[in-house]
Formats: C-alpha cells, sequence, structure tokens
C-alpha cells in the first residue's frame, strides 16, 4: 500500500532553510547589484572561484562527522603542495602529469601523518591539525624560498582550467555542449526521484508527497538548465567544474550509500557504541585525515592553475571557508549529520555573498563580518533544533 506523508510547511520549512537561505541571498543580490550577479561570466566564476571550497568542504565533511572535529591545516597543505608543483614545472622543467602525481602523493602524506596522531595515539585534532598548520606552512615556504612563483606551462593549466569544446556541437559563434549537458543533468534528476519513489512503494516505505518531490525535483532541473544556459552565453564548461562535480557525486556516493560511509555517521553519533560494535573507530579517525590531506593536495593544483602562481600566503583561511560551508550546510557542530549535498548549499551561499559584495564594491573586511554572522546564525539553528528534539 502506498505510504505518503502530509505535507507540512514548518518541516519543510525547517529541512530546506538553508535551500530557501541560498534563494533569498541570491534573489537579494540580485536586485542590490542591478542584475550584474546573472551575468553570465559572473555565473561561471561562481563555480570556478569556489571549486577548492567545495572540494575542501568534502573532505572537512567527513572529519566534522565524527564528532565536530575539524583540519585547522588544509589551507597550509594547499600551500606546500602548490609550492611544490610550482617549483617542478617552472624551475626543475619536470613532466606536469608526474608533478601532479608527486602533488597528490604528498598531500596523502599529510593526511596520513596526521591521521596517525588523531587516530591512534589520539592526539586531539585541534592540536594535531594546529601543529600542522604551522608545521606545513613552514614547510611550503622554504619550499618557495619566501618566493612567488608562476606557472605557464599549458598542459598543466589545461588540465585544469580549460574549457571544454566538443566538435560538431561548439565553435567560435556558439556552445551547444553545455545546453545538452544541462538537459541529460535535469533529466538525470527527474528519472532520480521517480525511481526512488518507486523503490521506496515496492518496499512500502513512508515517503513524501508526489507533489513535494517532483516540485523540489522540478525546481533543481530549472536552476540547473538556467546554469547552463549561461555556460553557454560565456565559455562553455571548464574542466574545473567537472574535476568538482565527479568529486561532490563521488563523496555523496560514499556518505549516503555505501556502508563504510556511514561509519563516520556512527563515530560521530556514538563512538562507544560503534566500537563495541565491531567497527575500528581508530581507522575511521585515521582515513578520515588521510582522505582530507588528499583531498587538500587536490585543491593545492586547482588553486594553483586557477591563479596561476603560489606564494607563502596561499591558502590562508581557506580551511575556514570549508569548515564555514559545512556548518553552513547543515552539518551539526556536534557531529553524526550532514549531507554532501548540504555542503554544496553552504559553499554556493558564501560565494553568492562574497561576489554579490564584491560586485557592490565593498571591502574585504565586511565580507568576513557578513561570513562570520552567516556562519554563527547557522550554528546557533542548528544546537537550537538540537535542544527543541531533545538531542
Amino acid at each position: 500500500m502506498k505510504k505518503e506523508s502530509k505535507f507540512n510547511l514548518v518541516a519543510f520549512m525547517t529541512k530546506y532553510s538553508m535551500v530557501i537561505a541560498l534563494a533569498v541571498v541570491f534573489v537579494l543580490f540580485y536586485f542590490l547589484t542591478n542584475g550584474r550577479l546573472l551575468y553570465p561570466q559572473n555565473m561561471s566564476n561562481l563555480m570556478l572561484q569556489n571549486g577548492y571550497v567545495l572540494v575542501m568542504a568534502c573532505g572537512m565533511l567527513l572529519c566534522i562527522l565524527t564528532g565536530g572535529n575539524i583540519d585547522l591545516s588544509v589551507g597550509s597543505v594547499i600551500c606546500l603542495v602548490g609550492g611544490v608543483a610550482a617549483v617542478m614545472i617552472t624551475n626543475m622543467g619536470m613532466n606536469p602529469i608526474l608533478t601532479i602525481v608527486v602533488c597528490l602523493l604528498i598531500g596523502l602524506v599529510a593526511g596520513v601523518w596526521q591521521g596517525f596522531w588523531i587516530g591512534y595515539v589520539r592526539i586531539p585534532p585541534f592540536i594535531t591539525t594546529l601543529a600542522g598548520m604551522f608545521v606545513f606552512r613552514g614547510i611550503g615556504r622554504l619550499v618557495l624560498d619566501s618566493k612567488t612563483v608562476s606557472v605557464q606551462n599549458k598542459t598543466f593549466l589545461n588540465i585544469f582550467t580549460a574549457y571544454i569544446k566538443i566538435p560538431g556541437l561548439d565553435n567560435d559563434d556558439r556552445l551547444l555542449s553545455p545546453i545538452l549537458v544541462g538537459i541529460l543533468a535535469a533529466a538525470f534528476v527527474m528519472y532520480s526521484t521517480f525511481s526512488s519513489r518507486r523503490s521506496k512503494q515496492k518496499k512500502g516505505y513512508r515517503q513524501n508527497t508526489a507533489l513535494s518531490d517532483y516540485g523540489t525535483s522540478a525546481i533543481i532541473s530549472i536552476v540547473i538548465l538556467l546554469y547552463f544556459f549561461m555556460l553557454s552565453q560565456y565559455k562553455g564548461i571548464s574542466v574545473m567544474l567537472l574535476w568538482v562535480v565527479v568529486i561532490c557525486l563521488i563523496y555523496n556516493f560514499i556518505t549516503s550509500k555505501t556502508a563504510f560511509g556511514r561509519y563516520f555517521y556512527s563515530v560521530g553519533g556514538n563512538e562507544k557504541a560503534t566500537k563495541l560494535s565491531g567497527i575500528d573507530t581508530n581507522k575511521v579517525y585515521f582515513i578520515a585525515y588521510a582522505n582530507m590531506g588528499l583531498l587538500a593536495g587536490l585543491c593545492g593544483l586547482l588553486c594553483l592553475a586557477r591563479v596561476g602562481s603560489v606564494n607563502g600566503q596561499t591558502g590562508t583561511s581557506f580551511e575556514m571557508d570549508a569548515i564555514g560551508s559545512c556548518f553552513i550546510g547543515g552539518a551539526s557542530a556536534y557531529g553524526g549529520s550532514g549531507t554532501v549535498g548540504g555542503v554544496v548549499i553552504g559553499a554556493l551561499l558564501l560565494g553568492v555573498i562574497n561576489m554579490g559584495m564584491s560586485i557592490m564594491g565593498i571591502g574585504d573586511s565586511w565580507q568576513y563580518v557578513v561570513k562570520g554572522g552567516v556562519l554563527l546564525v547557522a550554528v546557533v539553528f542548528d544546537v537550537v533544533s538540537r535542544r527543541k528534539n531533545g538531542g
């Protein structure tokens, strides 16, 4: 028998509070910038400028799930990896593919180093990663010799920053591939909703009303179509966008569809019970921080390719953007709850605020004030909600 929950406006508003906030902020800055926020170039740059945040936030989410823990060293790892890559390619003339592999390994080693102390020696994550923040930043500056090193190698830059052009669909006068990709993505969203509802119906699970599910999917599909249409008006789909989308999809699958992904939620929910059930909680901590190091290494390469150079200040406060994206996107400050989808919403919310205020000519100081306020509101909302629900 088909079971559907009645539509509850309050529950809907609570569940999608950050999505609604993103829509409100977007509309607000649209009018404040006289529509300039919606220029195709700005919409393209919105994702590119926040690509590193999305990638880092996927790794940071796993750390936060284990109990509200964070990694303060990721900005420094970005500086170290970016510095090594720049020196290897520019100063040493090494193969860019080999450089990428070496740099990803360096990021992984940094994560493994911290994961060992946190997972197996049980040094508090805050202390361990604070030490890593200083150590990796210092090593990065030593590698760079306190200089700014640029990268102009076309192969390296194209791997992360090129725009995709499909013969027959794209030329100098028109870009059809973004529209085609947008249509396919929108169709996939609608099909996923249909498939999910059908599966729940067969198993007799209670589910939302058809209007709620299909209405939400329709809105998401429209947003996707509009975004890709805007990309077709600028330069098309960037390779960096593909990197970000692939990483987000992989980690969404891991956290929502695999037993291994549920371990992170279990540790954050009740570590003692998780350990008694036979799960190696030390290993879960270790993997969370080793994975964070690997993704920080990838972000170092993304940032280097995006900016074209690296110096001793590269990556400063990047960890705060990733942490903020997770908490604003609904990850609990106590651990045990949070989704990749929420992280994406949180990162985009911060990105829209940054871009909107930049277009308006508002300085960095006020941007920090606004972002701090948004983060505080998000965490207060989480804490208050948990108390009301008896958490």
